[in-house]
């Protein structure tokens, strides 16, 4: 009987079986930032066990608030500071340096296909783009990661979801990843990885594949994952490759090696959901939760106050691009506040060279630093109670980007034409 990924990825990572069906993983990689690290730090020192399994394993940032908005950030910054410091830990993003988790740690090439990582943020689940199991984990955890390099996890079942046919012009990852989630529920992978399949995968840059493995948390999933493939391997190829740690001497031998990480044809899944991505329209969620989900085109005439274009979800430079495609030579209406904020300096800098934060600039648009600030409501674009965010990021809850505000989810270039309207519009209708 064939193996799913996640299947392949456990057997090769398990250090202990040591009840029932629980597996104690390797762990390739830990994850850090200030928000729910310091917590964990603070706690393994109390304890006299202030250590690091590996430091060339360990990766910090600072983003969730860049730069700091008060003393109790400030506080927390200085916590994680402190530490990489204290165990020399050479990766460790500080403020000019970092940019949005769950984008300058792929960015910087450090997540390959068969790793197993963990995060305290619930959005690690954009690893398993890369063909990874990545997944978010609470304190102890953390803590767990941090002092032994081990994780456990029940192992998990998979669910296979395919997405076949083509996507239409103007529909883009977002759009699939709403479709998906408004189709299985919030809890329909729960306790599950999620394997995304099909056609629209295959054709998706690593930037798309990552929108969408971020949202399966949305889902319920522990972890999105896709199958390592030739795109995989130009993303990574400057990390793998001969100018940098040589791993591979060709990308056809670094592509061979990769395909181990593939799910066997006869592998057996808990599920199977089949989706026709050639309808989908752009779409955006209503309500307070993720699965609630109807197109632009019914939403069309609803008033904003503000569009934020950023996060781990759509802050990447396909996703400026998009976006800047939409606005360019338009101004955004004078009722909506624009915010744009690159997920990394990198995108950033990029941005920069190609026009683009120009033409944010030129149309209105507030450009701040990376930060992850505006999507959880802890700085950079917080909402006051009533008013209306049209985001580019990942979760609508109640609240979420301020007390009492709405935020409705959507694609970059969606967000872009809202602002440019002042109310929901679809991107063609500009």
């Amino acid at each position: 009987m064939g193996k799913t990924l996640a299947e392949k990825i456990f057997e090769t990572r398990v250090a202990d079986r040591p009840f029932g069906d629980t597996w104690v993983l390797k762990l390739d990689r830990v994850f850090c930032h200030e928000i729910t690290t310091p917590i964990a730090i603070n706690d393994l020192v109390s304890k006299n066990l202030d250590k690091v399994f590996d430091p060339s394993k360990i990766k910090a940032v600072i983003d969730h608030v860049s730069p700091a908005k008060d003393s109790k950030t400030a506080d927390q910054g200085k916590v994680l500071r402190d530490w990489a410091r204290r165990h020399q830990i050479k990766d460790f993003f500080d403020i000019g340096r970092n940019g949005v988790c769950h984008a300058i740690f792929p960015e910087k090439g450090f997540v390959r296909p068969g790793f197993t990582v963990i995060m305290g943020d619930s959005h690690t689940c954009t690893h398993g783009a890369f063909g990874a199991f990545a997944a978010g984990v609470g304190t102890t955890d953390l803590e767990v990661g941090i002092l032994k390099g081990v994780c456990a996890f029940r192992k998990l079942e998979t669910l296979r979801i395919n997405l076949n046919g083509k996507l239409k012009s103007g529909v883009y990852a977002k759009d699939v990843i709403l479709g998906i989630i408004a189709r299985i529920g919030v809890a329909g992978a729960t306790d599950k990885v999620m394997e995304l399949r099909g056609p629209v995968i295959d054709a998706l840059s690593m930037e798309g594949r990552m929108t969408i493995c971020n949202m399966a948390v949305e889902a319920g999933a522990t972890s999105g994952v896709c199958m390592p493939d030739s795109i995989t391997v130009d993303y990574l190829w400057k990390f793998i490759g001969p100018d940098g740690d040589n791993s591979y001497s060709t990308k056809e031998e670094a592509l061979t090696d990769f395909s181990k990480w593939r799910s066997d044809d006869d592998a057996v899944y808990a599920g199977v959901v089949d989706i026709d991505c050639s309808g989908l329209e752009p779409s955006a969620t209503v309500g307070y939760k993720p699965d609630q989900v109807k197109t632009i085109r019914e939403l069309k005439g609803t008033k904003v106050d503000q569009v934020y274009i950023g996060s781990c979800t759509n802050g990447r430079i396909e996703d400026l691009r998009a976006a800047a495609a939409v606005i360019r030579g338009r101004k955004i209406a004078d009722t909506v506040r624009g915010v744009l904020s690159p997920a990394t300096p990198g995108v950033f800098n990029q941005a920069l060279q190609e026009g683009l934060i120009q033409e944010f600039l030129d149309a209105g648009f507030c450009v701040t630093n990376p930060t992850c600030g505006a999507c959880l409501g802890m700085s950079n674009g917080v909402l006051a109670e009533g008013e209306v965010c049209a985001s580019t990021t990942n979760r609508n809850f109640f609240g979420r980007m301020g007390k009492g505000g709405m935020v409705h989810l959507m694609s970059p270039a969606s967000a872009a034409a809202t602002a440019i309207a002042g109310s929901i519009i679809n991107p063609e209708d500009i």
